[in-house]
């Protein structure tokens, strides 16, 4: 019979297209996320959690016990960078995730190197 649906076809998430998953929703020029970028959930609204699809549920419960980068964060959902920016730009949007810029390189402090300039310091000067 061809009004029987066949038995062997088995819905599962692999089928699902991303734009399904994004629902049609382009990242904000605003919300343009890094690899690096860092995530952590902000504050606690149960019935904006609730209102949430089950990939952006995923990614604040991945998010809620401290800070992981975007990279992170799609892998641990196995989601394409794309999907996981916008999902992170929705809930930006709805106040339940902070975002922050990791340190530049520039600005990160080398112990080492300092380590070595205090050593040569107390040998030359002997402290």
């Amino acid at each position: 019979m061809p009004d029987q649906p066949d038995d062997e076809l088995e819905l599962t998430s692999p089928l699902v297209p991303l734009h399904v998953i994004a629902r049609g929703r382009a990242l904000p020029a605003e919300h343009e996320y890094e690899h690096t970028t860092l995530v952590t959930a902000h504050g606690s609204d149960p019935a904006a959690a609730r209102a949430l699809d089950p990939e952006a549920r995923q990614v604040l419960e991945l998010v809620a016990n401290g800070f992981l980068s975007v990279a992170e964060v799609s892998g641990h959902t196995r989601l394409p960078l794309g999907i996981v920016r916008i999902l992170l730009a929705q809930l930006e949007q709805a106040g339940l995730i902070v975002t922050r810029q990791p340190i530049p390189p520039a600005e990160r402090i080398d112990r080492e190197l300092l380590g070595a300039v205090l050593d040569g310091l107390r040998s030359k000067f002997g402290a």
